[in-house]
């Protein structure tokens, strides 16, 4: 690489940095293009790329989280693909990708990523997104999408949850492909009315008479992927439209639960 001083070619040089990260100060080994005359840092794509897998690793190891290197290590310990990898804990093979190459998991999932490479049988659940439900979050969540859209989304006790529970089915399986944990622990079926909670006609008085206080608070992750299908789904007719030609839906028999891993054939997120 050149110097944007025009000194001439920069050397590749290997050092430790320390930078704040996520309220910790984080030692992480970087490299970068170095000039030798004035002493400029700077990086390719594929250096910056690595340097910020080295202080998102450097992050995990600082809250002893299991870093991309160490999970890429426990599976081929085991010999498993990281598709094994992803059927052994329950979550898709793009949350393991992600986990390899620097996103960073929560503390909930690393217990499952733990499990699943030493031999624990893990409690997660295919069907509710390896967190147990919650009719309070449920309810948190639809109160969320009331103040974005502008609208009531429990309208009533009665109510069928016909275009409700589209944007929970959204908010659950993208916050899974993208975090390998949903939001609600929320169970959904394939019905000719597209994806729905699994008893909903159950469900929905408890969830009306729910507190949302008593929920776990939302994340900012999960706060931004409320946002980004509210702002892609701005009307109700669009997301249930949208639903309906998912292959998560669309593969699936009348009445068959709908699996959280299915979360990565969804393209309208």
């Amino acid at each position: 690489m050149e110097c944007p001083n025009k000194h001439g070619l920069m050397a590749l040089k290997t050092m430790v940095k320390e930078a704040d990260f996520r309220g910790k100060r984080v030692k992480y080994r970087a490299q970068h293009f170095v000039c030798p005359e004035c002493s400029i840092e700077a990086d390719d794509l594929n250096l910056a790329a690595a340097n910020q897998k080295a202080l998102s690793d450097g992050y995990r190891s600082a809250v002893k989280l299991l870093t991309g290197g160490q999970i890429v290590e426990g599976r081929k310990r085991l010999n498993w693909s990281q598709e094994d990898l992803a059927k052994a804990a329950n979550v898709g093979i793009a949350s393991i990708k992600r986990w390899e190459t620097g996103q960073i998991q929560t503390k909930a999932m690393d217990d499952v990523l733990r499990n699943a490479l030493y031999g624990k049988t893990t409690c997660a659940d295919p069907y509710t997104g390896n967190r147990p439900l919650s009719l309070p979050r449920i309810k948190l969540v639809l109160g969320r999408f009331s103040s974005l859209l502008g609208r009531k989304m429990l309208k009533s006790p009665t109510d069928k949850l016909l275009y409700a529970a589209k944007y929970l089915w959204y908010g659950d399986m993208i916050a899974f492909r993208e975090t390998g944990q949903g939001m609600t622990g929320a169970t959904y079926a394939a019905l000719p009315h597209g994806p729905q909670l699994n008893n909903y006609r159950d469900l929905v008085p408890l969830i009306k008479d729910a507190d949302e206080t008593e929920a776990e608070p939302l994340s900012e992750h999960e706060k931004r992927i409320l946002a980004s299908i509210a702002k892609t789904f701005p009307g109700d007719q669009k997301i249930y439209g949208a639903a309906h030609k998912e292959r998560a839906y669309t593969e699936k028999k009348h009445g068959e639960l709908i699996r959280y891993t299915d979360a990565d054939s969804i393209t309208a997120l």
